[in-house]
């Protein structure tokens, strides 16, 4: 039986880059350049909440980092490295070295090297944590309380795939391959936008990455600027697999659906060629959507120019049981 360190030289353990102490000893260590400031963030993904049982492992190593390194995008920062805790309800090797696979190789694209972290036996369903580290210039960051009245709002990427794979696979829709097979991968293998947060610094005045939603997560950035917003559904950029929907759940699944994992971001109108710019130097798709408001409220509308009711509500981390 292999023990806990057995496991983790065999499957966490890799050269750290110069400069930076990694795993094996008691903490990592790792420089911050003169007038950058770190940015960290963690994520707990637990079995039955975050992911299905029975999702690749490679994905789901994939998916556990990616997700911090969404929180990393959003604010404009570069990775340093990342610390990864992981409580296993069984040993299991040929599991562990796909999520390593899939953990390690992402890690590798967006140099976030894996410096530290924790495994132990856990008595009921499999957990991960993982911590990342970045820097960002002093004054740069792209925080949630930076946007402006009359910014424009923009999206990268696509909209409403990984909510509909999520129902999909939680029995809520009927069985369709064909649909399943069109959005799975935006579900369980979300590309985190780092390239574009950290080419948006300078240009956008505020950011957030969209795990709970868009409505949501724009909700978090209105609330902290104090402002409000006007939305344009005919201007989402929604995913082609949805397109055989009805309007209903296509609505409910580009606005309201989470585990997106793209950017949403504000920008002074006269600043759009930058951002158009800045997109294109990180290989990113990003949509013009919306503008904010002096005034609280967030509305969306239709291709009439009319109000949209019932809005989605966002992802809820502690639903009631």
């Amino acid at each position: 039986m292999a023990s806990e360190f057995d496991l983790i030289a065999r499957y966490f353990t890799r050269a750290a880059p110069a400069g930076l102490l990694g795993v094996g000893d008691d903490c990592a260590l790792f420089p911050v350049p003169p007038g950058e400031q770190v940015a960290t963030s963690t994520d707990l993904l637990l079995e039955g909440r975050h992911f299905f049982p029975d999702v690749d492992p490679r994905a789901l190593g994939h998916k556990a980092l990616a997700v911090n390194l969404s929180d990393l995008a959003a604010m404009g920062a570069r990775p340093i490295g990342c610390v990864l805790g992981l409580a296993l309800p069984r040993l299991d090797e040929p599991w562990l070295a796909a999520f390593a696979e899939g953990f390690h190789t992402l890690a590798a694209t967006h140099g976030c090297p894996l410096i530290g972290g924790d495994t132990t036996r856990s008595a009921h369903d499999l957990a991960i944590s993982v911590t990342v580290f970045g820097a960002v210039p002093a004054g740069l960051a792209l925080r949630r309380d930076g946007a402006q009245a009359g910014d424009d709002i923009w999206v990268s990427g696509e909209l409403g795939a990984a909510d509909v794979a999520y129902r999909l696979l939680d029995g809520q829709y009927p069985a369709d391959a064909a649909l399943l097979a069109a959005t799975r991968g935006a579900l369980e293998w979300p590309q985190p936008q780092v390239p574009l947060g950290l080419a948006l610094r300078g240009i956008a005045h505020a950011a957030i990455d969209l795990s709970d939603g868009l409505l949501q997560d724009l909700g978090h950035v209105l609330n902290a600027s104090r402002l409000g917003a006007c939305l344009h559904y005919a201007q989402m950029p929604v995913s082609a697999a949805l397109a055989a929907l009805a309007d209903a759940p296509q609505r409910r699944a580009v606005l309201g659906g989470g585990d997106v994992y793209q950017l949403c971001f504000t920008a002074p109108p006269a600043r759009r060629e930058a951002v158009l710019a800045a997109a294109k130097s990180a290989g990113a798709r990003v949509t013009r959507i919306g503008q904010t408001l002096p005034q609280p409220g967030l509305s969306v509308l239709d291709g009439q120019g009319l109000p949209l009711a019932d809005l989605p509500a966002g992802f809820d981390h502690f639903p009631a049981a």
